[in-house]
């Protein structure tokens, strides 16, 4: 049911995400402090350094819609628990207690918005829901989106930030990275493109999947975009990594993103990619 509702490469690898060491209003790289309104003034984005703090999904989703022009999608879909699986604790409290801090229902909000006036269907990912994984439900919902995105002609904007498949679905989770790559694919046939904004962090099956699909990628200064952490490579390799390894402006050089985008930027950014699809 539908409802309304440059920076350079010093975000190194161990500043990220760092917030949780400082405060969550202390940037982990100048430590200017700052109150909640200052940060969402300036789009959570150091006034100082320019340092990127993480965005919950809704406060994304205010930054680039137009105001009054998004309406949500599937608002009512949940995960279930195929598996009964625990760990400390039971996969559905971890739901419950995810939803309860949060607001969502799952790790993504989809539906119908409009930016810079430009008709679109707009999908993104909230890292704050057990690290913005993707289960079935994400799954579901992303490939809803392109349906969605297809039958209207309307392009697909989708913010990432993931560390990658739900563990407690087991293999339905895997199973929703070809999901995903056939729903994309599906909307390629339709002629509708995709555009990816990969913010902090796109790791794992999300980044293996449907966030290097679209038509354009654009990142966020500082994102990490790995498909494995750089301390875990070089703890695997026994190797030194150089400071930029995995970051968003290391992706750039190798011709992995096509573009480094300021949040300040962005919206403008995407009104444009929006005017020349259409």
């Amino acid at each position: 049911m539908a409802s309304r509702i440059d920076v350079s490469i010093e975000n190194r690898r161990d500043d990220r995400p760092g917030e949780a060491a400082h405060g969550p209003n202390t940037c982990p790289r100048c430590r200017s402090h700052y109150r909640d309104d200052e940060l969402d003034a300036n789009l959570r984005v150091c006034a100082q350094c320019g340092y990127h703090f993480p965005v919950r999904a809704r406060g994304r989703i205010a930054q680039l819609a137009d105001g009054g022009t998004f309406f949500e999608q599937d608002a009512d879909l949940r995960s279930a628990d195929p598996l009964g699986f625990f760990d400390l604790k039971a996969y559905t409290d971890r739901l419950a207690e995810a939803e309860m801090a949060t607001g969502l229902g799952d790790a993504i909000v989809a539906g119908a918005a409009a930016i810079e006036r430009r008709p679109c269907e707009l999908a993104v990912m909230e890292f704050a829901f057990m690290g913005g994984s993707m289960g079935s439900t994400v799954g579901e919902k992303f490939a809803r989106a392109c349906e969605r995105a297809a039958d209207r002609g309307a392009p697909l904007v989708c913010v990432t930030a993931s560390g990658g498949a739900r563990m407690q679905e087991g293999i339905l989770s895997l199973m929703q990275l070809p999901k995903t790559v056939s729903a994309v694919d599906a909307l390629r046939e339709a002629r509708t493109p995709l555009l990816t904004v990969m913010a902090h962090p796109t790791t794992a099956g999300v980044l293996a999947s449907f966030a290097s699909l679209a038509d354009v990628i654009v990142a966020e200064p500082g994102a990490l975009l790995a498909f494995t952490g750089p301390r875990v490579v070089q703890q695997t390799t026994r190797e030194k990594l150089p400071d930029d390894f995995g970051l968003a402006e290391s992706n750039s050089r190798f011709g992995h993103v096509d573009a480094i985008v300021r949040r300040s930027d962005l919206r403008p950014y995407l009104g444009r990619l929006l005017a020349l699809f259409a």
